[in-house]
């Protein structure tokens, strides 16, 4: 009989489902977010962890030797010159965080903030479009 696999719901299923090595890094990347947009609500998206307020503002998830972390395109332009000088490898929308190095919380939480702003500003030019 084939084993069927339990639906990732949470965030707390999706850190109980990791290496025992891994849950307390994807927690403190919770934390760290929760602190800096306590209106956000927690979801599972594209089967990963991520924080919405009116739409989602990060994705994070864990690979074998790296935190991942998706803020989207703009917040990595914007943060480019402090990853470049912490060696952070990333894409467009993606940063790697290496598990065996301390998880840069200030960071994040800065990103978070960003992109908590760039949220509302879209928000409210939608609202304006709308009233025209």
């Amino acid at each position: 009989m084939k084993e069927t696999k339990k639906p990732v719901l949470t965030i707390n299923d999706y850190i109980q489902l990791q290496e025992k090595d891994k849950q307390a890094g994807l927690e403190k990347i919770r934390v760290a977010i929760k602190k800096v947009a306590p209106k956000a609500t927690e979801c599972i998206s594209y089967q990963m962890p991520a924080f919405k307020q009116d739409t989602v503002l990060v994705y994070f998830a864990v690979a074998k030797n790296h935190f991942g972390f998706y803020p989207t395109a703009k917040p990595i332009e914007v943060f480019k010159t402090q990853l470049d000088e912490k060696g952070y490898r990333y894409s467009k929308g993606a940063i790697q965080f290496p598990i065996d190095k301390p998880i840069p919380l200030k960071l994040i939480q800065e990103i978070v903030k960003y992109r908590i702003k760039q949220n509302e500003l879209t928000t409210k030019a939608k609202k304006n479009l709308n009233k025209k």
